[in-house]
């Protein structure tokens, strides 16, 4: 599996504190069978001040302690960025850091207050060939009053990115509630950890590959963990990408097919 969103580096966010818990991070998502993973910190104006340059250089310093530990786990360099008037801005000088520097980024709305101009920015960055990749929404306060500017986001041409601790219910029934019913709508790109510690956030994707295989089936369930993680690694284009399963694009495929022969 790959994992495209983790708070792995040492002291830098509210992730790690220590090289130990990075390492010891690590080893966990070996074990869970995670073979890639994305280091993707925070960066929040006035809070997490992380930048591009920065963030690749720590990731270069973890990537050699984590073969000098002898723990084989590829690290790629991203972020957690939140919602910022200068984002376009600052994806194009290096400032924010895409996804292994291809189109996608790991967009982070605001948790607690719907961006009112969500959609406007999403047009302005898919125009200009970033391909913003939403975190978490199912864990947003707001979804609920505004749900149709997560669907406008995707429509658009926003990817969607739930956490895997959402999908098995560990964030309790109504981010699960709000995961599956993206999942039933065929609205889901991807699932990450968004991994920050080994007390009660740690970087496992298994249990939740496992729940949207009995959901979906186990080829949508790979397609989250794999198939589209390996499509971003190489750059390609959401148009060559696996086509999105839910259960009622499923169920609508199967009335048509119905339809068109009288069954």
């Amino acid at each position: 599996m790959i994992d495209l969103h983790c708070h792995l580096l040492p002291g830098v966010d509210d992730g790690a504190e220590t090289l130990a818990e990075s390492l010891e991070m690590a080893r966990t998502a070996v074990a869970d069978g995670t073979v890639q993973l994305a280091c993707t910190p925070h960066i929040y104006p006035g809070l997490y001040e992380n930048d591009g340059p920065s963030i690749m250089a720590a990731v270069d310093r973890l990537q050699k302690a984590l073969d000098e530990a002898d723990i084989n786990l590829r690290l790629l360099t991203g972020a957690d960025v939140q919602l910022a008037p200068d984002m376009v801005e600052g994806l194009k000088t290096g400032r924010i850091p895409t996804l292994a520097g291809t189109r996608y980024f790991l967009f982070e709305p605001p948790h607690h207050v719907a961006p009112p101009r969500m959609p406007d920015m999403i047009f302005r960055l898919v125009a200009e060939g970033y391909v913003p990749v939403i975190t978490h929404p199912e864990r947003l306060t707001w979804i609920e009053d505004h749900y149709d500017t997560v669907c406008d986001a995707f429509d658009g041409g926003a990817w969607i990115q739930l956490t895997a601790g959402s999908v098995t219910g560990y964030f309790g029934r109504r981010a699960q509630y709000w995961s599956e019913r993206m999942l039933d709508e065929g609205r889901v790109h991807l699932i990450a950890s968004d991994g920050h510690n080994m007390r009660r956030r740690r970087p496992v994707l298994s249990a939740a590959r496992d729940a949207v295989a009995m959901r979906l089936g186990e080829a949508a369930a790979l397609d989250m963990v794999r198939g589209r993680p390996e499509g971003i690694l190489l750059d390609r284009s959401p148009e060559d990408m696996p086509a999105l399963a839910g259960v009622q694009q499923r169920a609508e495929r199967a009335s048509g097919w119905r339809r068109w022969f009288g069954r």
